[in-house]
């Protein structure tokens, strides 16, 4: 996180928009060595209280979770490189603009009774994305497939007690000078969803 507080206004209603619609993080949690980190989709409630997503039983955070753990899950948004060159101004330096959500928490097991309504709605969620498909359901597999692949993973919660967010899109330089890097990240910008970080610093508030 970013420690300037021109990007982390604390719009915890945005934060949550955010990551409930990204529905994908690292999942990372200390240990006595070297933290454990883990790529997973999870679904986040509307009040962002609470996460739900599941680990294959052989990942090593599964193992660690004897007790419930903190944890932190990290949702990344759009980034780019911004180029001094394109604020149309003397002195300026280069920067990395991008957005970051983190939900901070206790992660807990699950008992395996939850794991089928728990694939039900991440299916139900990410399915409906792509509608006028029908819709993929677990009752399309056959019984034993899905009691097989249900045997490797198991459910996990994470009850959110923090919420931290970055948008660092150029408020801390003036209007002009943000639209213009937002104008050139379009033409020759590079990174992650530079039209989308390109939106996200046309429509930011400047400080100045």
């Amino acid at each position: 996180m970013h420690p300037n507080p021109s990007f982390r206004a604390e719009d915890r209603d945005r934060h949550i928009e955010f990551a409930r619609d990204r529905a994908f993080g690292v999942l990372a949690l200390s240990t006595s060595k070297a933290p454990l980190l883990s790529h997973v989709p999870f679904l986040l409630s509307e009040d962002g209280a609470v996460a739900e997503l599941h680990l294959v039983r052989s990942n090593p955070i599964v193992r660690a979770l004897r007790m419930p753990q903190r944890a932190k899950l990290a949702v990344q948004g759009p980034d780019g490189y911004i180029s001094p060159d394109w604020y149309g101004a003397e002195d300026q330096v280069p920067t990395w603009n991008y957005v970051a959500v983190h939900l901070v928490g206790y992660l807990e097991l699950r008992p395996q009774e939850e794991l089928l309504d728990l694939l039900n709605r991440q299916s139900a969620f990410y399915e409906q994305r792509l509608l006028p498909k029908p819709p993929w359901v677990t009752n399309k597999m056959s019984e034993e497939a899905l009691a097989r692949m249900m045997r490797m993973i198991v459910p996990c919660r994470m009850q959110v007690d923090d919420i931290q967010g970055t948008w660092k899109l150029g408020q801390n330089k003036t209007e002009a000078m943000r639209l213009r890097a937002a104008d050139q990240l379009a033409e020759d910008g590079f990174g992650m969803d530079v039209s989308g970080l390109q939106a996200l610093m046309r429509s930011a508030d400047s400080e100045n």
